[in-house]
């Protein structure tokens, strides 16, 4: 990609978000040529987020283990919704209380109404919800989100962690090993000449 045509993308993460569904979006979107830029409210560019590991080892639910540090390169103050060619929403717990910050909801309302693509894997819909995005919309999250999806009007998609639901300019996936089929939509939705 010439600098003169990088795609941009936003990246919304916090403490607590899913380790792998940070770090591989971030790494894999910036490897494709796009400028990523992680920002989480309350916190500069330099500043750090705890990212935790969330694994199915045969409980009721995931477990949770310390992730990485993950350094953030945007200060979320600064961001103008409409320099970004897309929104990438990362799961984990982080999205129980973004959700609550008017200025992510606000955003996400802005990119999903301009119709620029958005990505949300695990409980990055929550997020989505609660800006109420999602009525009449088809999508997949972690199950657990379901509630939520279908509360606003949505209509929830069960499908296999490894699977990626698209509508229109939504891609979701359920868990991180989801990213190949995610990540390969949200890219060809930003950039529709790349070859991937």
């Amino acid at each position: 990609m010439s600098g003169s045509s990088k795609k941009k993308v936003l990246m919304i993460v916090g403490d607590y978000s899913e380790d792998y569904e940070v770090m591989v979006p971030f790494q894999a979107l910036g490897m494709i040529g796009f400028q990523v830029d992680a920002a989480c409210p309350g916190k500069r560019s330099g500043d750090t987020v705890r990212t935790a590991v969330h694994d199915f080892e045969g409980d009721q639910t995931y477990s949770e283990k310390p992730g990485h540090l993950f350094q953030l390169n945007t200060a979320f103050g600064l961001i103008e919704a409409d320099a970004y060619d897309g929104l990438y929403l990362a799961g984990g717990r982080a999205c129980e209380y973004l959700r609550l910050d008017e200025d992510v909801l606000a955003l996400t309302r802005t990119v999903m109404e301009a119709g620029r693509p958005v990505a949300a894997i695990c409980t990055g819909p929550q997020i989505l919800a609660a800006a109420g995005v999602l009525a009449g919309r088809r999508l997949t999250a972690y199950p657990a989100v379901a509630p939520e999806i279908r509360a606003v009007g949505g209509t929830y998609v069960a499908v296999a962690p490894e699977n990626t639901v698209i509508d229109g300019n939504l891609a979701t996936s359920p868990a991180w090993p989801g990213h190949p089929g995610l990540l390969r939509a949200f890219a060809r939705q930003v950039a529709p000449d790349l070859a991937i």
